[in-house]
Formats: C-alpha cells, sequence, structure tokens
C-alpha cells in the first residue's frame, strides 16, 4: 500500500469524497497518518482499529477495500492474539460481494488464524460460513486465501469437529482438484489437517477424499505429493478405510512405492509410513513385495537421516509379519542392515523394529533361522541386550526365544555363551523381559544337545545362575513363569545329564519348591477344555487362547512338578528308561502329563507361556 490508503486516489473523474460520510472522511485521515507511523502504531486497539472499523462497516465498497487491505498488509506483518472487537470488522468484510475485499480480508483472517487462540476465536465467531461460501467462488485468489485460511484454523484440533460439521469438507475436496496449483496445496493442506481423528477421517472419506487423494500422489508437486501422502498414511490407519482402500484403489502401493524415490526426503518418509499403516493387513504386505517395494526399502534404511531410517524399519517390520515375505526380505539383503541398526542407540523406536524384524523372519523357517544366526544376530543380540532400553531388550529376548525353537541351532546358542546373558535378564524389572528370558532358556533345555555343559557352568552363575532363576520362577505368583520353570526342569533332567540331575536333586529349597507344587489337585476333565490330541482345534501356537483357566493351569503345574518327583526319585535309585516323559502311558497320571506335553508337538507346555508373554508374531 505504501502508506496511501486507496480510497484517497482518483479513482473517478470527480473525487468521491463528497458522498463520504463525515465519520468516514475522519476516518480515512487518521488511518493515512497511523499508515505513515505504522512501525509504531497499534492497530488492533484504540483509535486505529476504530478507524478501520470505521471504513469496514461502510456501504462504501471503496472504504471496505481500503480497510481489507489494510488489514491484510497489517497482519501480515504482525500476528497477535486479538478479540471480536477486532475480528469482528474482517469477519464482516467476508460477507462482501466485491471480490477484492473478499479476498483481502480472507488472506488478512488466515494470518490471524496462525495464532491459536484467534483460531478458536474466529471459529466460535461464525467465521467458517462466509469461508465456505468463499471456497465455492468463481475468483482463484478468492479460493486460495479461503482455503488457506480454513487450513490454519484446522490444526487447532477443537476447530476440526466444528469444520467437518460446517459442510466445508466436499468444497475442499473438489478444491483439492483445482487446475491453480496454490489453491491445490492449501486444499490438500486442509484435508491433511482434518485427518488426524477417526471421526474426522470418515467424514472425510465419507466426503469423496479418498480418490482424490489418491490421484494427486502423481502431482508434479512435492507439497501436494507430501500433503495427500501424509493424509493416506493417517487415514490408513484405520481398518475400515485400509478396506476401503483395497476394494477401489488398486494402483495406491505402486504409487507410493513409486515416491519412496522421490527427490523430496520428507515424501519419500510419508511414502513409507503410509505403507507401514498399509501393511497392517495381510494383502498390503503382500502387495508390497509384489510391486518391488523392498529395493527402496532396504536404500531408505541406509540413509543417514533418521526420520527416513525409521520410517523404512517400521514399514519392514510389518511387511515381515507375512510368513511369505521372510525369505523374500532375506534374500533382497535385509539381514546385515538390520542387524547394524540394532545398535542404533540414537533411537530405541529403530532398534526395536529392527529385532522385531529379525524375530518375524526367524518364526516359520529353519533356513531362515539359521541364516540369522550366520549373519551374527545372535553375536551382536549378546553383546548389548544387558544395556538397552527395557524395550529392546523384550524384542531381542523374544527373538532369541525364537531362533532357540530350532533343535539344529541350539548347540551353537549355548556354545557362543547365551545363557550367560538370559540368567541375569530373568530377574528384569520387566516382566516381558523375564517371561522372554526364561521362556528362551525353556527352548535351549529341551534336546538342546548330547553335552549339557553350558547349562551345568551356569547353574550358580552369574547372578545366582540357572539355580536362582528357578527357585524365583517356582515361588512365583505368576502361574505362567511356574509352568516356565517345570517345564524347563523336566526337559533338563530328560537329558541324562548326571551333572545336572544331581544339581537339581541336591538343592533342597528347588525340591521343596516342586513339592509344594506337586500337592496341588490334578485338574478337572469336565468342561470345554480341547482336546490336545485334536490338532483341527490348532496348533500349539493358538495354545494361548485355549481358554483354560487358573485351576486348570495349576492342575498342569502340578502334573509337571510330580514328574520331576519322579525323575529325582529315579535318579537317585538308577532307574532310567521308564520316566521319559512323552513315552509313559502307564496310568492316569501319565496320560495326563501327554495331555499337557503334547498340543500339537513337545513344545506345547513351554509354548503357551511363550504365547502368554509375548504379544504375538
Amino acid at each position: 500500500m505504501g502508506g496511501v490508503c486507496s480510497c484517497c486516489g482518483p479513482r473517478r473523474k470527480n473525487s468521491y469524497e463528497p458522498l463520504l460520510l463525515e465519520n468516514e472522511r475522519e476516518a480515512v485521515a487518521d488511518l493515512l497518518q497511523y499508515l505513515e507511523n505504522r512501525s509504531t502504531t497499534n492497530f488492533f486497539t484504540g483509535s486505529p482499529l476504530a478507524a478501520l472499523t470505521t471504513l469496514s462497516f461502510s456501504d462504501n465498497v471503496d472504504l471496505q477495500r481500503s480497510a481489507a487491505l489494510a488489514f491484510a498488509e497489517i497482519t501480515e506483518k504482525e500476528v497477535r492474539e486479538v478479540g471480536r472487537d477486532t475480528l469482528d470488522p474482517v469477519l464482516y468484510l467476508l460477507t462482501s460481494h466485491d471480490h477484492e475485499v473478499q479476498r483481502a480480508a480472507s488472506a488478512a483472517l488466515g494470518n490471524l488464524a496462525v495464532n491459536a487462540e484467534n483460531k478458536l476465536l474466529i471459529v466460535s465467531l461464525g467465521g467458517l460460513e462466509p469461508l465456505i461460501r468463499q471456497m465455492l467462488s468463481s475468483n482463484v485468489e478468492v479460493q486460495c486465501n479461503a482455503v488457506g485460511c480454513v487450513t490454519n484454523l484446522a490444526t487447532h484440533d477443537e476447530n476440526k469437529t466444528q469444520i467437518a460439521k460446517s459442510g466445508a469438507l466436499i468444497p475442499l475436496t473438489r478444491l483439492a482438484r483445482s487446475k491453480d496449483m496454490r489453491v491445490q496445496r492449501n486444499a490438500t493442506g486442509a484435508l491433511l489437517n482434518m485427518t488426524h481423528s477417526d471421526e474426522n477421517r470418515q467424514q472425510l472419506v465419507a466426503a469423496g477424499a479418498i480418490p482424490v487423494l489418491v490421484s494427486l500422489l502423481n502431482s508434479p508437486d512435492t507439497d501436494v505429493q507430501y500433503y495427500c501422502t501424509t493424509a493416506l498414511s493417517n487415514i490408513a490407519v484405520d481398518a475400515s478405510n485400509r478396506k476401503k482402500l483395497a476394494q477401489t484403489e488398486p494402483k495406491l502401493v505402486q504409487s507410493l512405492v513409486q515416491l519412496m524415490g522421490s527427490q523430496s526426503l520428507k515424501v519419500q518418509c510419508q511414502a513409507a509410513l503410509a505403507l507401514r499403516n498399509l501393511a497392517s493387513d495381510e494383502k498390503y504386505q503382500l502387495e508390497i513385495v509384489k510391486f518391488d517395494g523392498l529395493k527402496p526399502l532396504l536404500r531408505l534404511l541406509h540413509s543417514s537421516f533418521l526420520p527416513l531410517i525409521l520410517s523404512a524399519a517400521a514399514c519392514v517390520r510389518n511387511v515381515s509379519i507375512h510368513p511369505a515375505n521372510e525369505s523374500p526380505i532375506i534374500d533382497s539383503g535385509f539381514l546385515q542392515p538390520l542387524i547394524e541398526l540394532l545398535s542404533f542407540d540414537e533411537n530405541e523406536e529403530v532398534q526395536c523394529h529392527a529385532i522385531s524384524t529379525l524375530r518375524n523372519l526367524a518364526a516359520s523357517s529353519e533356513r531362515n533361522k539359521g541364516a540369522i544366526v550366520e549373519a551374527g544376530a545372535v553375536e551382536r543380540i549378546k553383546e548389548l541386550v544387558l544395556t538397552v532400553p527395557l524395550g529392546v531388550q523384550s524384542e531381542m529376548t523374544a527373538c532369541v526365544a525364537v531362533l532357540a525353537l530350532s533343535d539344529d541351532l541350539k548347540p551353537q546358542l549355548l556354545e557362543m555363551g547365551i545363557c550367560e546373558v538370559l540368567i541375569p535378564l530373568t530377574n528384569s524389572p520387566s516382566v516381558e523381559v523375564q517371561g522372554n528370558s526364561a521362556a528362551a532358556l525353556g527352548n535351549l533345555s529341551s534336546k538342546a544337545a548330547e553335552d549339557y555343559a553350558p547349562f551345568n557352568a551356569v547353574w550358580n552363575k552369574p547372578d545366582g545362575g540357572l539355580h536362582a532363576y528357578l527357585v524365583r520362577f517356582l515361588s512365583s505368583s505368576d502361574i505362567t513363569f511356574q509352568h516356565i520353570a517345570v517345564w524347563t526342569i523336566v526337559q533338563l533332567l530328560e537329558a541324562e545329564d548326571e551333572q545336572l540331575t544331581n544339581n537339581i536333586r541336591s538343592s533342597p529349597i528347588l525340591i521343596s519348591s516342586i513339592r509344594q507344587l506337586a500337592a496341588s489337585p490334578p485338574p478337572s476333565r469336565s468342561g470345554n477344555r480341547r482336546d490336545p490330541n485334536d490338532v483341527s482345534q490348532g496348533s500349539d501356537d493358538d495354545f494361548e487362547d485355549d481358554g483354560l483357566t487358573d485351576q486348570e493351569g495349576e492342575g498342569e503345574i502340578a502334573t509337571l512338578a510330580r514328574r520331576i518327583l519322579d525323575l529325582t526319585e529315579d535318579a537317585g535309585h538308577g532307574e532310567g528308561e521308564g520316566s521319559r516323559f512323552t513315552d509313559r502311558g502307564d496310568d492316569e497320571r501319565s496320560q495326563q502329563q501327554t495331555q499337557v506335553g503334547s498340543v500339537g508337538s513337545e513344545h506345547a507346555a513351554l509354548r503357551a507361556s511363550v504365547h502368554r508373554a509375548l504379544s504375538g508374531h
């Protein structure tokens, strides 16, 4: 404006000044003076605001233009919390039929809407209704400023519901397809701001935003790509939305995979995060691999930019959940970078995603378990597990528990000295870490090797050794922990290692605890308990949901405890083969033992404890 009020220039052949009311002429004169001294003038109060208000409420469109332009320029340079006395004249200007007044007034309101308190006041004073009307304007400049204002208003959580209910979502969705890039940016930015709550996401989907956002992933504009990718990532948080996306957007994954190669780091990051959220579903886990998503994800894992590493690690973690993806991920070269990320102490979440992925990759295949161990994962875990945060410890011990299910790998794991770090962790402050560590030790104890020397070596150390751990778990109030302990002792005794048997038999506190557990009554045969010999009812991986009551669980523990007493007494009397845990079938108690120990495999009892301690695959 250059300090000159537009109403004072020669707009017609004859000046329109005689048409002005007295108070309007005074307001024009005052405003000119204030504009000359703008650096020291507060336009949001007193006489300066009064002059602007007078011009705003004038019936003279030129005076309204002057007021609107002045508000736009003032708020461009300074934004502060304002009251109703400032917002009322600006909101009144929005109702003008003049495009120039609308454009400048919405620009001023958008500037004021940068302030959090102003955002709320604008909406509470009814600012959304005139803004929606301006979004429907045929004037692109008016559209652009109105949408920009709504974008700013939508950054406040308390406004989002009001915006959704106001009817703004449909015109915003329509303007996202505008040929004017400025309007398109503002509209997609506003849609993004409306995706941060479940209710608003559903309203946005209902307004038809999904196909618009997906089509704009191919926009040449980086900001539009970013807004649409991020909005879709948020929308994909909800299972119902993922289902809708799967039904209506067959090219979504290809577009997002392509965007992971964008020149913009923020677009790459959001594309990976969107794929991560989509990969909560099996269909998308498979599609990401099918449409060559692994290669760009591997590249992002090697990035030096933390957000990229984190988004890629999170995505790979979800993709790895599907058993069919385990080998493709390993064969694509992910093992070494994932193992390296275990040491990424800058970010605990990256470490958790990396170790969780390794655990997933080991879940279904002996080949993959072997590849993970051969790549050095166990050595790295042993090196780090005692010092990493509890959340990472939980994932690391869970991974070891899965690897220890492999009979072929047990001797190698024991030779690496993995028990030396697992035993201290059975006394962790974290219940999850305790359970996972104990489950890993239990898995290692089953058919570990002909040589049980590694277990004898840790019987009393470190931290009280295997002995102290077993005593702690046997006396625990947690039935799951008791179950792991008695099952582990049975496996150790069935190894028929003389020193191990003597270690167990010669511990008064251990035997005393076993006798107490053995004194519990046997489990009831009534009820809806699953038949352990009926594999059609599910594998041992389903044991977690078998519906056992606490009484039945205690009965199983008692059965195992009696088995331990049988084995220790047999050892003391030189008796041998007749007491094998899974082979006896000559009396009612041994039949109960067979039920406890075989739900699809002889690891059933322990794996029940593993699944209760862990949250899933």
